[in-house]
């Protein structure tokens, strides 16, 4: 077993509580409490997002907000001069909204950020209480109930006053009919009656204290925040195809931003009150092109007025399958765009499919129980698979009629079927397109490419496939019916999550089709010859590297995110297309994500840090000379000042020669020779692309928890990624197929015959604990090898896989095809419960919508059913879905779980 150095930049390393102290030095610095590590306010802001670079290569654009700011702003540096300049912001977008939003906007922040001071306040007076300090714990209610009664009192005076107001105005429309009666009959005006004395309203009577907390109740159930209630900045951009100016898209409206003005500002464009997204540039830069719900617009920034390009699909009545758009992707030369549409799925004897399968959720926080309703897809279901169609068509020009429409170039029937389709990707010249299909009961995967054309009329000069000659023609001439080549096909084999990032693209020359494939038991990029079909690698090795994110100008390399060399981190690698060297750009050890190339190859962008280094964006330069920019700082300082300790990596090899990768937190007085009790903690199952162990993870409880632990109270802690994980090749993947939770629970047996005589832990007092996938996996290893640990915290995990969405059942746990019978059942924990014999603490959140908390219910009633009352206990929170974040929060959730290990596991002895 080898061990990975701790890096030198290491924080301050906590000594443990129950540390001896040792002559002649410094006193051990205090642990951070559990409320101080799991604070109110979160310690960094959201990580950048959505970097993309400006045609010319030169800037470098971004959504992100500092520290403590809502929202997302824009963002551009320039890499010429260095220099970045934030382009939005709540006082620029203040030009454009009305002054009632940016109040609320205002209002609603002052409130969280009260909030979160309350509730840290709360979390420190509560454990104060607890260790017998004198604490008024009612005072936050007093004060609330107190601006409460001041605000009932103001309402009353004003509801009164209005009475008063309507009452008045009553009389005097009575006085002036009555004139208006006697003047008709010709009787004197009656006199007016003597002003009677203003009765006051009724004082209401003092509203009891349990009255006023209902009040209370309801009012905080007003005012709770909602995403919509803070600014948001803005939701997206687009970079012009020539010029370095963008567009962006916030709340409804479009707006300009042109780096080459003397004076950059942002210029509004479109203005509705409409759920708008951004699409692209014109193909000559003169406008923009957007949706607005299923409608694809096209506006200019010097004509007025909005041009709908992909009007909705006409059919003739007697048609039986009418389609509607629910997609349109354009090509970058914008001449062409893809329509996938979708038809109502019908019954045999053409009515309405029936609605998708709902399960209820109760809710208990009223005075009765009520009940909401969410979609729950389960393997035994008849899959409502909409009809689809793609269809091919040329973006009308500006004063075009409307042409006829084309027949679609690709139909799937829909119904009882497992049916994915990827995104459509266009070649940059618009003379291609491609995409890839899935269907998962076939287990049949297909790549097609199609070709535009418009034959060229006698007279004029050729053009590239698609070019500007073609348009010549005349758009009516063009084929948009012409079927694409299906030039790739596997059955079986390929591995259950390729689907998911099997994204195609062209080359920038558009001769070459780049996809993710998992040919040989890895997820890496492949390369489709557009002329020829022929496949091939463009990596090798065993790694993962299935994100591609640009490519050279001359096509000759690309750029991907790989884990080559370090299981544990991702770096950008540059690919040579011809020859397949790779050339890591980012730092080693480091975890890169959200990355993006510039079209030029000269740089990449990407989110990156480690455990030393939190993440943040960085511009890397592609020459392997230029020293790479930080262009973010998202932490708060009171993350440095916690000075927690840091994780030491380690793996092992298991008893099917795999390496198991992991790491560990060790006290400060740690020796090998020590008898330590020890904590575990496993997910085990797909995460698409990520898993545990990686450098830059601050996971709750693996990472923060686990620290915690070991230092307090000198525990050994543990996360390791056993077989079932993503990241590490289809073996590892596809280990759950149909013997789900076996083979993490192998791996974690060889991992316990470790601890003891290298990580100086007590092989008696050894804990387990998980979470979703993880609790699953935590049940079924208490149950199945019930003397392996000494206690276990599962949290909500799925226990009837018959039960879970079939989505992911049906592709990471076994066939789900026969759907006259739930075939997923003989995986449930149920008939595995009465194995237990150690403690074990089921965890959940009452209202997850993911996995059901009925799940954790049945679990436990076999339990008690088998006679284990003494030795389960569970731990709810009545408004907590899947990650909990109902009442309970981290700090007391982990406060559960530090008694809870206290008392199972014992304390540490030095």
């Amino acid at each position: 077993m080898t061990f990975a150095a701790i890096s030198s930049l290491a924080l301050a390393v906590a000594l443990s509580a129950a540390a001896p102290l040792q002559a002649q030095t410094a006193p051990p610095k205090p642990v951070p409490s559990l409320e101080q590590i799991f604070r109110a306010e979160p310690y960094r802001s959201e990580p950048a997002k959505d970097a993309d670079f400006s045609r010319s290569g030169r800037y470098l654009a971004w959504l992100w907000s500092p520290f403590g700011e809502p929202g997302t702003d824009l963002w551009v540096h320039d890499t010429k001069t260095g220099k970045t300049q934030r382009i939005t912001s709540p006082q620029v977008m203040a030009a454009f909204e009305a002054p009632e939003d940016m109040e609320r906007f205002d209002k609603k922040l002052r409130q969280r950020n009260t909030e979160y001071a309350e509730r840290q306040a709360r979390e420190v007076a509560q454990q104060a209480y607890l260790r017998g300090e004198k604490v008024d714990l009612a005072q936050w209610e007093t004060a609330a109930i107190a601006t409460l009664k001041k605000e009932l009192a103001e309402k009353k005076a004003k509801d009164d006053a209005q009475k008063a107001a309507d009452k008045a105005e009553a009389e005097l429309e009575k006085q002036a009919m009555a004139a208006l009666a006697a003047k008709r009959a010709g009787k004197p005006v009656p006199a007016a009656a003597p002003a009677s004395a203003a009765s006051s309203p009724d004082k209401d009577k003092e509203k009891e204290l349990w009255e006023l907390r209902d009040e209370l109740k309801k009012k905080l159930a007003r005012d709770k925040l909602k995403p919509a209630d803070l600014y948001p900045g803005p939701s997206q951009f687009a970079w012009a195809h020539k010029a370095d100016e963008l567009v962006f898209q916030y709340r409804g409206g479009l707006y300009r931003w042109k780096a080459d003005d003397k004076i950059p500002t942002v210029q509004p464009l479109v203005a509705t009150q409409r759920d708008l997204k951004l699409v692209a540039y014109t193909a000559d830069d003169s406008g923009v092109i957007y949706t607005d719900e299923t409608r694809v617009l096209r506006s200019g920034f010097k004509q007025t007025g909005v041009q709908v390009i992909n009007r909705e699909l006409i059919h003739p009545d007697d048609e039986q399958k009418k389609y509607k758009i629910d997609q349109t992707a354009i090509s970058e030369d914008g001449r062409w765009m893809s329509l996938l549409a979708k038809a109502p799925l019908k019954t045999a004897d053409d009515k309405p499919a029936p609605p998708p399968k709902q399960v209820e959720i109760m809710n208990y926080s009223e005075r009765w129980a009520t009940a909401k309703k969410v979609n729950r897809e389960v393997s035994d279901d008849k899959r409502n698979q909409q009809p689809l169609a793609l269809y091919i068509r040329q973006l009308p020009t500006g004063n075009e009629p409307p042409r006829k429409q084309p027949a679609p170039v690709f139909t799937q029937n829909g119904g009882d079927v497992w049916f994915e389709m990827s995104d459509v990707a266009w070649a940059r010249d618009g003379s291609r397109y491609a995409f890839t299909t899935w269907e998962r009961d076939k287990e049949l995967l297909r790549v097609y490419i199609g070709k535009t054309s418009c034959p060229q009329p006698s007279g004029t000069t050729a053009a590239p496939q698609g070019g500007a000659a073609g348009l010549g023609s005349g758009p009516a001439a063009c084929d948009e019916s012409a079927k694409p080549e299906m030039v790739l096909e596997r059955r079986g084999e390929v591995g259950h999550e390729v689907v998911n990032v099997l994204k195609p693209r062209f080359t920038p020359d558009g001769k070459t089709l780049v996809l993710a494939l998992d040919e040989a038991g890895w997820r890496q990029p492949y390369a489709i010859d557009v002329a020829t079909k022929a496949l091939r690698p463009l990596v090798k090795g065993e790694f993962e590297a299935h994100q591609v994110i640009g490519f050279t100008a001359d096509s000759k390399a690309m750029f991907v995110l790989a884990n080559q060399g370090d299981m544990a981190a991702m770096n950008v690698l540059r690919v040579d297309l011809a020859s397949g060297a790779t050339q890591a750009l980012g730092a080693a050890g480091e975890y890169h994500r959200a990355a993006a190339a510039s079209e030029d190859g000269r740089w990449v962008g990407a989110v990156a840090g480690n455990w030393a280094q939190r993440p943040e964006l960085k511009l890397l330069a592609t020459d392997g000379k230029t020293p790479a920019r930080t262009l973010t700082d998202s932490n708060d300082k009171a993350w440095g000042e916690l000075k927690l300790l840091r994780p030491e990596r380690f793996n092992f090899t298991n008893r099917h020669g795999d390496r198991i990768e992991a790491y560990a937190f060790k006290p400060a007085s740690w020796t090998a020779a020590d008898k330590r009790p020890a904590i575990v903690y496993v997910y085990g199952g797909p995460l698409n692309d990520r898993h545990i162990v990686e450098v830059d993870s601050f996971q709750n409880t693996a990472y923060l928890f686990g620290q915690y632990m070991a230092a307090r109270h000198g525990y050994v802690t543990i996360a390791v990624d056993p077989r079932g994980h993503s990241n590490y090749g289809r073996k590892f993947s596809d280990a759950n197929w149909e013997r789900p939770g076996e083979p993490q629970a192998e791996d974690l047996e060889d991992l316990v015959k470790l601890l003891p005589t290298q990580f100086g832990v007590d092989a008696r007092r050894i804990g387990l604990n998980g979470w979703s996938f993880g609790g699953f996996q935590t049940q079924y290893t208490m149950y199945t090898r019930p003397d392996l640990f000494a206690a276990g915290i599962a949290g909500a995990g799925p226990t009837e896989w018959e039960n879970y969405n079939s989505w992911y059942s049906g592709r990471t746990i076994g066939k789900a095809t026969d759907r006259t019978k739930p075939v997923l059942r003989k995986y449930s924990l149920l008939p595995l419960a009465k194995g237990l014999k150690k403690p074990l603490m089921l965890v959940h959140g009452m209202q997850d919508p993911n996995v059901l908390y009925q799940d954790t219910v049945n679990v436990y009633r076999e339990l008690l059913d088998s006679g284990k009352e003494s030795l389960v206990e569970l731990f709810l929170d009545p408004d907590g879905v899947h990650a909990m974040g109902g009442v309970v929060k981290p700090a007391g959730w982990h406060r559960r779980y530090e008694a809870f290990w206290l008392r199972n596991l014992g304390r540490a002895t030095p």
